[in-house]
């Protein structure tokens, strides 16, 4: 994709936890712009799947929850 197509924001959840300031969820939004008649359906497979195949995820899959969001826009 185009340089600028793809962008992703992401916020940290912090609350305390047995009294200390913990990482708890990370909420990400990912923002992508297609090109005319890229496949849209990948595209969303590869949303769906994201996490699971996300090294770093999977790494804090047990202590952190992670959400996502995007916007898809084409053409």
């Amino acid at each position: 994709m185009a340089n600028g197509a793809i962008s992703a924001r992401a916020e940290g959840i912090n609350e305390i936890v047995d009294r200390i300031v913990t990482l708890t969820r990370i909420q990400v939004h990912y923002t992508l712009r297609l090109p005319q008649g890229a496949p849209r359906d990948k595209v969303d497979r590869a949303l769906a799947t994201h996490v699971s195949k996300c090294p770093t995820a999977q790494s804090l899959r047990e202590a952190v929850e992670i959400r996502w969001t995007a916007d898809v826009k084409e053409g």
